[in-house]
């Protein structure tokens, strides 16, 4: 019950997230000649103030399960809770937004891979082994990739906005520089544990999945423009097998 409340909250700080940079990025004008999947606020599609409304329902909805798993882990939890709603508010909105002042990778790292999986082992362990450290970098990076393929697509146009993204800081080249690096990073490091002991064998599973992450990052180094969209999905769905097979993989551990 505990990790299905978990995930539930967790989906819910990320649509809130989503509303939030939604109606950030209109306020702003970053969205006036975007390339990327269409913004409901800027088409009109919805209003500045429903979308206000449909974040304080969200994140109610969060808070108020989020009281399970506060009940469960106490202050830490709650501090984390905080912390990430707050940061959903202010990757775009509020008098410092994170992702125009090139945070924005930072940000995804930290609350997709240390509050996401740090916070969902300790609910469930009541302790941090170094094992979930390492597994909440390796997702971390594979998350932050997916902020890369979406930054580098909207290079010209964030420059433009005033919008100063990690992309628009490093230009294009050190940003596909960045990009193979967290993409590379997770196999690295699951291969580095697995080296640690015969009992971790189970952290090999995902390098499996090699061979895709090299024919992605050929793609995204060539791609420009709206096709990278195809890639940035492609970028995520990496990611999510990445992390399933980790699991599948410690999960399988119990049984060598």
């Amino acid at each position: 019950l505990i990790a299905i409340a978990t995930m539930l909250v967790s989906l819910l700080l990320q649509i809130a997230a989503n509303f939030a940079n939604d109606l950030g990025d209109f306020h702003r004008g970053a969205d006036a000649e975007r390339l990327g999947p269409p913004r409901v606020t800027q088409l009109g599609l919805v209003t500045a103030s429903d979308m206000k409304r449909g974040i304080a329902v969200t994140l109610g909805a969060a808070m108020a399960l989020g009281g399970v798993l506060i009940a469960r882990g106490g202050w830490p939890i709650a501090l984390l809770g905080l912390a990430a709603m707050l940061a959903a508010l202010a990757y775009t909105g509020g008098p410092f937004p994170l992702a125009y002042h090139g945070l924005g990778e930072v940000a995804v790292a930290i609350f997709f891979g240390g509050v996401g999986v740090l916070g969902t082992v300790y609910l469930q362990l009541g302790e941090l082994p170094w094992l979930a450290w390492a597994a909440a970098i390796a997702v971390a990076a594979h998350a932050s990739a997916i902020l890369v393929v979406n930054n580098l697509r909207d290079l010209a146009g964030d420059a433009a906005a005033g919008k100063r993204t990690m992309a628009v800081r490093l230009g294009e080249n050190g940003t596909l520089r960045e990009y193979r690096v967290l993409i590379v990073l997770p196999f690295v490091l699951v291969a580095a544990v697995a080296l640690t002991g015969i009992e971790r064998i189970g952290w090999l599973l995902p390098l499996l999945l090699l061979p895709s992450a090299r024919t992605l990052i050929g793609m995204v180094s060539t791609v420009r423009g709206p096709a990278l969209n195809r890639y940035l999905g492609e970028t995520a769905q990496l990611g999510l097998r990445f992390a399933v097979l980790l699991a599948g993989g410690i999960a399988l551990e119990r049984w060598i």
